[in-house]
């Protein structure tokens, strides 16, 4: 359900996405090059969190001076959505950064910046205690094993009001609860594979947005300058995309520092990238920068 959600998100020109995965990436790191940031560790997510409350922030300052409402996404404004695979972990292991999670809940959506969450375990310890359950407008139950999981995941009744996720009877069955669904109707998503992923993902890793100028400066603080680790090396490219990666500062390397090192095009250090992403060997540490 996630990549299909995922799969229609990374086509649209007018949304930045952000994923956290502290599962060592191992779910949202086949989607990272289409990811601007991708957290997949308890410090990087809490920092992660933080700078989308600063840009949540920016962003309702600068409404609030032009006399505007709502933020209307743009492929040159685009909406911030922040994935988050299974959330109880994050509440388990970054409680820092659960608070910035209740925050973008609240308050993000009048001026774009969104969170996707998923979890296996949507327990009232997991979900805040309802702080953050009680914010979420759109909710998608597939089967759950208790009863009562109904109404922690819907809301209070709903078991009782026909919504029985404890019967659905096959693999990516659900409901959803939302404006304008708000009766019982089982739907069903479809398989969405990894070869799936794998030709969306080249599809459009090269035509993602960039974050408005406005929503970069609120994270500036945290950019630090980059430099190339080393001379380029054109004899083995392989190697040397290797060695870069690995040498590379914390913040990462552009793809066209990358282009640089390697002497190849674009076409030739993406792919190479989304293969060695794919397989655990590089990351990409914020948009457009990558390390091993």
């Amino acid at each position: 359900m996630l990549n299909v959600i995922l799969g229609n998100l990374v086509a649209c020109p007018d949304v930045v996405l952000w994923g956290i995965d502290l599962k060592g990436g191992m779910e949202l790191r086949p989607w990272a090059p289409c990811l601007a940031r991708l957290a997949t560790t308890p410090d990087e997510a809490a920092h992660l969190l933080a700078d989308a409350v600063a840009v949540l922030d920016a962003r309702a300052e600068a409404s609030s001076h032009g006399n505007t409402r709502v933020w209307e996404p743009t492929p040159a404004a685009p909406a911030l959505v922040i994935v988050i695979d299974e959330y109880a972990e994050l509440a388990d292991t970054a409680p820092d950064a659960v608070p910035y999670a209740e925050s973008i809940a609240r308050r993000g959506r009048a001026v774009a910046v969104d969170l996707l969450v998923a979890t296996q375990r949507p327990t009232q310890k997991a979900m805040g205690g309802g702080a953050l359950r009680s914010q979420m407008s759109v909710r998608v139950c597939l089967r759950v094993r208790e009863r009562r999981d109904v109404d922690l995941i819907l809301d209070r009744g709903m078991l009782a009001a026909g919504w029985h996720a404890h019967t659905l009877d096959a693999p990516g069955k659900f409901y959803v609860l939302a404006d304008g669904h708000n009766q019982p109707r089982r739907a069903r998503a479809y398989l969405f594979t990894d070869d799936h992923v794998h030709a969306t993902v080249t599809r459009f890793a090269s035509q993602r947005p960039d974050l408005d100028a406005l929503s970069q400066a609120a994270t500036a603080p945290r950019t630090q300058a980059i430099k190339p680790p080393s001379e380029p090396s054109y004899e083995d490219p392989e190697a040397a995309l290797s060695m870069a990666l690995s040498q590379a500062p914390d913040d990462g390397l552009t793809v066209p520092e990358l282009i640089h090192l390697t002497g190849m095009g674009r076409t030739w250090v993406y792919a190479r990238l989304q293969s060695l992403a794919t397989a655990g060997q590089a990351r990409q540490v914020t948009r457009g920068h990558w390390r091993a």
